[in-house]
């Protein structure tokens, strides 16, 4: 159904957070619009004081060259920054096959970011064309004998931060769960007392570090939870937590997610967003508060709540119609963001009709109306407009619109707007 696609690009769109149950762990997708690079996490990290590869960051193939050279390292790993997954599998239109590449010379990395640098890498994850690599992180290539899981969130159902680990890392957390739950450990944090070394060195020892290396590992565990807190995480998730053959306890590989309502005191974190891959028009959405996720139809959906979102696009689907978007102005929504969503719409050259669905709980649908005509006369609407709203000041709404001399159709409840919305179509 239309709901289930709307469901996949806003999980495709935002990072995924894990939710622990008592006998399961889950993923959600909240919203989440900052993106950071590998290097970036990596860099977080590294600032407080987590032991991470050895790294640089090049723009161009002579400085990958020297970054290289600087390293001093048995063997260097070329990756490109790109936010998609699966670059090692993926192919470069310069030809080079791999995002991730392994080499004991500094002048192969040269030569490998020139076919990288400019390019645009295809994976699973990016568009059919790819996308452009600007930066590639060249790091020192360690070994890795033991592979862990480990993560620090925050979970609702114990009101507050929680850790969560397992010996079984670098694979999939969600197949551990499933098939070996008792491999699963959970540590609730006090967020006024933080983590207890107690707490540290068992989950440690849960994850099977031993010896000097427990201590070590637990140093860690409470260096990321200073990390948690710092940036105001919601979640850091360090897969795999590793140990090398030399005795060193190191995150290979880290994502964090942050909490959008901090960004006020978190400006420095939010300045490194990353919006090059993102679609231009979520984008200009996000500034706006507002959430948008482009689909593959023509009939463009306006409406407040998410679930009733996924309602409307599903409805236009039953009727034979599909839908262009899913956008949802959520509540306390004002006039100009009402104009900027008819803006987005607008600019999807495949929108040939636009339904407006609004149910007005906390939304003054008299808000809602004006931002419409407001909208209509100003961007001088081409497409067919149909409007469906109830709720607050649903009367003074339907008075302002039905007085506003625009062509705008009317709809009493939702199946008789998709009905007019697939119509209107129809007719052109």
């Amino acid at each position: 159904m239309a709901c289930q696609a709307a469901v996949r690009g806003l999980r495709s769109a935002s990072t995924k957070q894990l939710l622990v149950s008592r006998n399961q762990l889950v993923r959600v997708s909240p919203r989440r619009w900052l993106n950071l690079q590998e290097y970036q996490s990596k860099k977080l990290m590294q600032d407080s004081g987590v032991t991470v590869q050895h790294f640089f960051v090049a723009d161009t193939a002579s400085e990958a060259l020297e970054a290289a050279k600087r390293l001093k390292a048995k063997e260097i790993v070329l990756k490109a920054q790109i936010l998609a997954g699966g670059r090692g599998k993926g192919v470069f239109d310069s030809g080079l096959k791999g995002g991730v590449h392994l080499t004991k010379d500094p002048v192969v990395v040269g030569e490998l970011a020139g076919k990288m640098l400019g390019f645009n890498l295809t994976t699973k994850q990016t568009p059919k064309e790819g996308v452009k690599v600007k930066t590639v992180m060249v790091a020192e290539a360690l070994d890795i004998s033991r592979e862990t899981y480990f993560a620090i969130l925050m979970d609702r159902s114990c009101n507050g931060p929680v850790m969560v680990g397992s010996p079984q890392g670098g694979v999939d957390i969600e197949e551990v769960a499933a098939t070996t739950p008792e491999l699963i450990f959970k540590e609730v944090i006090d967020i006024f007392e933080g983590v207890r070394d107690d707490q540290a060195l068992r989950m440690a020892a849960n994850l099977g570090f031993k010896g000097p290396l427990e201590r070590q590992a637990a140093d860690q565990i409470k260096r990321l939870y200073d990390l948690f807190l710092k940036v105001d995480a919601t979640q850091v998730e360090v897969n795999p937590l590793g140990e090398t053959p030399e005795g060193q306890v190191v995150c290979f590989d880290a994502k964090i997610n942050f909490d959008d309502n901090a960004e006020f005191r978190q400006k420095a974190v939010f300045a490194m967003d990353d919006t090059a891959e993102s679609d231009p028009l979520e984008t200009e959405a996000a500034k706006y508060d507002l959430k948008y996720i482009g689909l593959d139809g023509n009939i463009a959906c306006f409406v407040n709540g998410a679930g009733l979102a996924m309602a409307t696009c599903d409805i236009i689907d039953l009727h034979g119609g599909k839908p262009a978007n899913f956008l949802d102005l959520g509540g306390g929504v004002k006039e100009n963001q009402v104009y900027v969503a008819f803006k987005l719409l607008t600019a999807d050259p495949k929108v040939e009709a636009i339904l407006v669905n609004i149910f007005g709980g906390i939304v003054n649908c008299a808000i809602i109306a004006n931002g419409i005509t407001k909208a209509c006369r100003e961007l001088e609407l081409k497409v067919p407009l149909v409007v469906r709203l109830e709720g607050t000041n649903v009367q003074e709404a339907k008075r302002i619109l039905s007085e506003s001399g625009l062509p705008i159709t009317s709809a009493s409840d939702l199946d008789d707007a998709a009905k007019k919305a697939v119509a209107a179509i129809a007719k052109k």
